[in-house]
């Protein structure tokens, strides 16, 4: 069949505006789709609204005068035409049930219309007399809404949100109902596309409200985090005292803006020092106020700074109880230079290494976590220091850092690495073990510290 240029003109300015809308709906409804896989989280109002948008702008599209001439005289278009149409209320069922507007039957309501819904579908595709489906589907559609109506107002729901989203469920639904019963009683007014418009508008303004107020927020947590760092960093040793017999070099990369590794030093006096090393479970906030608790704690005990074993116990009992369920690994050195000796424990923390003459020594004298047993006792042993000994403490974020295949950097690639580092100065040494480890692992998926160091009597 030909139409003239005319007849063809008058039915695309007869169909523009539902053509606009088609095409508005379907967008908000892609662009929903696309933020979920953005967000890679399932919200099921958002995917259910967007699956509702795009059928229901696809079949405004294909009621236009315009698509319908195009396809004529295709009967497989009008019964895909017809499948569509049956097809649209499916996700406008699970959506409602989302809602909550559906009550305790939500998903009874919801599953047995989508099976009725189905069945329309199926009986368009397979030649069913189209009318006799028409019918049954404006009925279907009709209980439905008649009930969403029924249940939105047995709602009682104070929020001012909830009030705008009902208020503009409540327009469509109207309008909904008006087409539904026009279509059964011979007339099409063809006005819930308005309706349709009038909700989404609303769920729009309170999507936008919700953005905005979220992003408000969030500058302000954003605040407090570099507030929160400011104030971790400062908690931590800057740079270790000028020392005849000790240089150290700290090298620390938090994962997030705070962190739950800590270092500190007690200088007792130029010969003698502790070195701590702590590792808090888990990240973030709660990390970093335990890692407070640890700095605070190590401080009151800097009298038992001389035997390491004794330092941990007292570390271990002030903590234990005050973690809310996290714990820390820890270990500490004792340098004295008087005596030319290292003492060191450690608990659940990873070994230190020595580089000695080339050769790379792990020291590991290990006990439980600190802050799960108040009565967990820990150990040392005793080296014997030689001038030029590095010492190397770390978190385990420096071993279990992971390359693109999943392989760990691990204790023997970081103690090959150490002994590659003796030419360099303890600064240097520090730098280049945590560029080596950045740059072998995908990504930071963990809170890195390391601590070198160097012996140097006489310098």
């Amino acid at each position: 069949m030909h139409y003239t240029a005319s007849q063809v003109l008058n039915t695309f300015r007869f169909d523009v505006i539902s053509l606009f809308f088609g095409a508005a709906f379907a967008t908000t409804g892609i662009l929903s789709l696309g933020v979920l896989l953005a967000r890679r989280r399932f919200e099921a109002l958002l995917f259910w609204l967007a699956l509702f948008a795009i059928l229901y702008g696809g079949r405004l599209w294909m009621q236009t005068g315009i698509v319908s001439l195009l396809a004529s005289p295709s009967p497989y278009f009008v019964r895909f035409q017809a499948a569509t149409n049956f097809l649209v209320p499916v996700p406008a069922f699970f959506f409602f049930q989302a809602t909550g507007f559906l009550g305790r039957l939500g998903d009874y309501i919801a599953y047995t219309a989508t099976l009725l819904q189905s069945i329309l579908v199926v009986g368009a595709l397979s030649g069913v007399s189209l009318p006799h489906l028409y019918f049954a589907n404006n009925v279907i559609v009709i209980a439905a809404l008649v009930l969403l109506l029924f249940q939105s107002f047995r709602t009682v729901s104070p929020a001012r949100d909830l009030r705008i989203v009902r208020n503009g469920l409540l327009i469509f639904i109207a309008f909904a109902l008006w087409n539904n019963v026009g279509s059964l009683l011979g007339f099409l007014p063809n006005l819930e596309k308005y309706g349709f418009a009038i909700f989404l508008v609303c769920l729009g303004y309170v999507a936008a409200r919700h953005t905005f107020e979220r992003d408000q927020q969030l500058n302000e947590l954003q605040k407090e985090l570099d507030i929160a760092r400011r104030i971790q960093l400062s908690v931590l040793p800057k740079e270790f005292p000028r020392s005849r017999y000790f240089r150290i070099a700290a090298h620390y990369a938090p994962m997030r803006s705070v962190a739950g590794d800590l270092y500190d030093f007690q200088v007792l006096n130029e010969k003698q020092a502790g070195v701590l090393i702590a590792d808090v479970s888990g990240h973030g906030v709660p990390a970093a106020l335990i890692a407070s608790m640890v700095k605070v704690a190590s401080t009151s005990h800097r009298k038992e700074s001389s035997s390491p074993s004794r330092f941990l116990s007292a570390l271990n009992t002030t903590l234990c109880g005050n973690t809310q369920n996290q714990f820390v690994t820890a270990a500490f050195a004792y340098l004295d230079a008087e005596e030319g000796e290292l003492r060191y424990a450690a608990a659940g923390h990873p070994p230190m290494l020595l580089l000695r003459e080339g050769q790379t020594i792990k020291i590991e004298e290990n006990g439980l976590m600190l802050a799960l047993f108040p009565t967990a006792e820990y150990t040392q042993t005793s080296w014997k220091l030689r001038a030029g000994d590095r010492m190397v403490l770390y978190t385990d974020g420096i071993v279990e850092a992971m390359d693109a295949n999943e392989n760990e950097f691990g204790t023997e690639r970081l103690s090959s690495l150490v002994c590659k580092t003796a030419h360099l100065t303890h600064a240097e040494a520090a730098n280049h073990i945590m560029s080596s480890v950045k740059n072998w692992s995908v990504s930071q998926t963990d809170d890195l510290t390391v601590l070198v160091c160097d012996y140097m009597p006489g310098h």
